[in-house]
């Protein structure tokens, strides 16, 4: 999400994942997958600057993902699991009888 400034001084919080075109015709109008047509005074070269900006935080600052536990239905896999720690499981799996 940036923060862009309407033509009357409004500011406005638009989701960048939704941005299709950025025109200047003086204005900058920024055309969304919507449909929708905005007019902002922010330059492309801003608004491009914080998408920029944006997408860089989000991957600065990744969202930790809880480990499932273990289960009786199987190994405890997800998109998540090491291979290293796929082996481990398995050998505690097979102590365990």
């Amino acid at each position: 999400m940036i923060l862009l400034t309407r033509l009357n001084r409004t500011v406005l919080v638009l989701n960048s994942d939704l941005i299709d075109i950025i025109e200047t015709s003086p204005d900058t109008v920024i055309s969304l997958v919507t449909g929708q047509k905005l007019i902002v005074l922010e330059t492309p070269e801003e608004i491009v600057e914080r998408v920029v900006q944006f997408r860089r935080n989000i991957l600065a600052h990744p969202i930790p993902v809880p480990r499932r536990q273990n289960t009786d239905q199987g190994y405890p896999l997800s998109a998540f699991t090491r291979p290293h720690e796929v082996s481990s499981i398995r050998d505690q799996r097979k102590e365990q009888g």
